[in-house]
């Protein structure tokens, strides 16, 4: 499990980071009930990384959210 990084969520839709969302969730559902039962999971550093790609994928959704739907002068995207 790698961290996925901002950019590669921001060019997914909606749709696709709510499943995404899901699917860390369920994942991490897991990785804590194996661990619960005294399990060693088989990598201590998934947990963290599933919480953050859930915590990244939950801010791209709240700043699309947010943020003003209002076209740039120029067209330019921001820097």
């Amino acid at each position: 499990m790698t961290l996925q990084r901002m950019k590669e969520l921001r060019a997914l839709t909606d749709e696709e980071l709510l499943r995404r969302i899901a699917d860390d969730e369920n994942t991490l559902l897991r990785e804590r009930g194996v661990a619960a039962m005294g399990g060693a999971p088989p990598s201590p550093g998934r947990i963290r990384a599933l919480r953050t790609n859930v915590a990244r994928a939950l801010t791209v959704l709240s700043e699309r959210a947010n943020s003003p739907q209002v076209a740039r002068p120029g067209g330019g995207a921001r820097r």
